[in-house]
């Protein structure tokens, strides 16, 4: 190859970009935690927050083939208790999860297992922001994998006012720290 020639091998195509193992090595980056370092009874208040957008709640719902009147058409939603457009309620509890990925999970879960107790306390409305919470219920080794262990993990989701707006319990399979 050139010097002249990108890095993906095709004339006038942008050079390829290295993939993290090429770039520092075989370890994945993470900013979560290790399952040593979520004892039960940890609390993180997550330092991102999202405000819900007409745009995000309507694509969340058409890609979702939700045809929900009350998320997808104002004059339907004004005539409702409401008097406006409810946000989903998965479009709020999937951003409850993502806003707590970077500080809990990012690069150290091996999978999720399952939620638990989920519910929808406070109506979330276009406009709102959403800041997270998350608190470790529960931390045990894995009894079939001495390098991994289980978490039970308590997400809440609060809006702009601090009413709690979604909860819900997560457990999660999380490795323990390299050696």
């Amino acid at each position: 190859m050139s010097t002249n020639e990108p890095a993906s091998g095709q004339p006038g195509l942008p050079p390829r970009m290295p993939s993290v193992s090429e770039v520092v090595g075989s370890d994945r980056p993470h900013l979560g935690r290790w399952l040593e370092d979520l004892p039960a009874g940890f609390v993180i208040d997550h330092a991102v927050t999202r405000t819900i957008t007409e745009s995000d709640n309507t694509l969340f719902s058409v890609m979702t083939m939700n045809p929900q009147p009350l998320h997808l058409d104002e004059s339907f939603a004004a005539t409702s208790e409401f008097g406006t457009r409810l946000v989903n309620s998965l479009l709020t509890l999937s951003l409850l999860i993502g806003l707590s990925v970077y500080e809990t999970t990012h690069g150290t879960t091996v999978a999720n297992l399952g939620f638990d107790e989920i519910s929808f306390p406070t109506p979330v409305f276009i406009g709102d922001s959403i800041r997270a919470q998350t608190q470790v219920v529960s931390n045990r080794p894995s009894s079939s994998r001495p390098s991994q262990g289980i978490v039970v993990f308590e997400h809440r989701a609060f809006n702009q006012h601090g009413a709690l707006v979604a909860a819900c319990r997560r457990s999660a399979l999380m490795r323990c720290r390299p050696e």
